[in-house]
């Protein structure tokens, strides 16, 4: 069987590694290298670095639907699938028609709910308690396609999106085998999406990530844990925008939204629309990201609140 594998951020590597060992993956396509750091060096993405690791064939068009060249090379291996994990592109129905057996995409979502470009995100600012991940024969729609097959996973109270990234990213290529290997035997019947039980998880957006303490701390803590380590949830402090980290729910009340309630090395107690939050760790501006007792060994918090903006009263 020969596969075309499509994908870019690190949450597509394990797919790729699983896949690449069982099957024949004739090639990678990804998005272009990037510049990072202060000298915007351009950096591979992590799925091109595993496929030259391994040794395959890799194409970045910019625009794929307008790139007939590197569509011609995908039409011209015949493959029996293209396989698609955050590759960062929509489709066009040219492309979609290159396979035997379709084009399978991994969305980290239990569809229809938390289609669009966020689902990890918002799993845990919704406090989804349950998620997983979903298999889906791809067509011209944002993540309308057919199911195939879903995997579920339980979500704790305390999980961060950098740890719910990990769990599925980890189950993602077994699932994508399952997939294909049903294809093959034609033991999965596809199942049409139920358009109307769909949800939607947008672009993270900086008003999103700007802390609205007015919500309730349960609401407060989901935000937090939902956009934790990157891009973050913040606030402003003395004038200086904060990322919170993590933080826990206190069954109390009393203050006003973003008042600081408690500071001491067991972390920032913060007053909020309903309860109070307890930021255990955080990062100031070009700093590392430290607990809340290691913060305070450093600095001295003058302030009595945080703000939505760094001209807030303070």
């Amino acid at each position: 069987m020969k596969v075309i594998f499509m994908g870019t951020p690190e949450f597509a590597v394990p797919s790729l590694k699983e896949i690449s060992d069982v099957y024949e993956v004739a090639l990678v396509v990804t998005q272009p290298d990037k510049g990072k750091g202060r000298g915007k060096k351009l950096t591979p993405s992590p799925v091109k670095e595993e496929a030259l690791k391994r040794n395959l064939p890799v194409l970045q068009p910019v625009k794929l639907r307008e790139d007939h060249e590197t569509i011609d090379s995908m039409r011209a291996l015949a493959p029996d699938f293209i396989i698609v994990v955050a590759y960062g592109q929509i489709l066009s129905e040219e492309v979609l028609a290159i396979p035997t057996y379709g084009c399978i995409n991994l969305h980290a979502s239990l569809l229809p709910k938390l289609r669009g470009a966020a689902p990890l995100n918002f799993a845990l600012i919704e406090g989804h308690e349950e998620t997983g991940a979903t298999t889906m024969l791809m067509d011209k729609g944002l993540d309308t396609g057919d199911m195939l097959l879903t995997e579920k996973l339980s979500v704790q109270e305390d999980m961060t999106v950098e740890h719910l990234h990990d769990r599925l990213s980890a189950l993602g290529g077994a699932l994508l085998l399952r997939t294909m290997k049903g294809l093959q035997e034609g033991s999965i019947t596809p199942v049409k999406q139920e358009n109307d039980e769909a949800t939607y998880a947008p672009l993270i957006t900086k008003e999103l990530q700007n802390i609205p303490w007015e919500k309730s701390a349960k609401e407060v803590h989901n935000l937090v844990r939902g956009l934790s380590p990157v891009p973050g949830a913040f606030s402003y402090l003395e004038g200086k925008k904060i990322k919170i980290l993590f933080t826990k729910v206190e069954e109390m009340e009393g203050g006003t939204p973003g008042e600081l309630l408690e500071v001491t090395k067991e972390g920032i107690l913060v007053a909020t629309g309903q309860g109070a939050v307890r930021i255990l760790s955080l990062q100031a501006p070009g700093k590392k990201p430290l607990s809340v007792k290691d913060f305070l060994n450093g600095n001295t918090i003058q302030a009595k609140r945080f703000e939505r903006s760094d001209q807030g009263c303070l």
